[in-house]
């Protein structure tokens, strides 16, 4: 049964739909994604913004059934392959830390990522797909295992399926399979310096 998000999210300014209807479900199907699904999903990522426009962000998948599924699956910690075993793809996001233009070091590569990564979980909400950020991963292995540069951030994996059903998960799971709220505008906006913390 489809969630109503309206009774989970209320926004105290207007904004666009779509960002209050992207969640962090995890419940999937276990179908596995097209290769059309998939590169859909890395074109949104593809037009994020960037310093430079260095696009830094580099992303690695897996299909669900593919030669390179239990490999990248093996990365994942024991909590996250309980529910992640069902997606239909798994995607490690990592970002290059230094600019190509000139190797010097580029400050905000991780956010740029960021910014791409949340262009993918927007469009397979539109697409109603199921995408799931983790940090639940073993860095190092992911490092090793993924071949991945040295001058390269391991930044997180993604699990994106077909939705599933939320009875489907370990109990304690399924009283999570719920959209979260927010903390409101003026806790995490503030006119000129940083607040006094209490």
């Amino acid at each position: 049964m489809p969630i109503d998000i309206d009774t989970y999210r209320h926004p105290d300014y207007p904004v666009e739909r779509l960002l209050l209807e992207r969640w962090s479900p995890r419940a999937m199907s276990g179908e596995t994604l097209s290769d059309n699904e998939l590169n859909t999903l890395f074109e949104a990522a593809r037009w994020a913004p960037s310093c430079f426009n260095e696009q830094p962000w580099r992303f690695l998948y897996a299909h669900r059934g593919s030669e390179h599924w239990q490999l990248f699956f093996n990365l994942l910690v024991e909590a996250n392959q309980i529910w992640a075993k069902n997606a239909g793809a798994l995607i490690t996001v990592t970002s290059k830390r230094t600019f190509s233009h000139n190797s010097k070091p580029n400050s905000t590569h991780s956010l740029d990522a960021g910014a791409a990564w949340e262009n993918l979980a927007l469009q397979a909400t539109a697409m109603g797909l199921v995408a799931h950020g983790m940090a639940g991963i073993n860095y190092d292995k992911v490092r090793v295992d993924l071949n991945i540069p040295e001058d390269y951030s391991v930044e997180m994996m993604i699990a994106v399926g077909q939705p599933g059903d939320p009875s489907d998960l370990p109990e304690q799971l399924q009283e999570r399979e719920l959209p979260s709220s927010r903390l409101q505008v003026p806790e995490i906006c503030f006119p000129g310096r940083f607040p006094n913390q209490t």
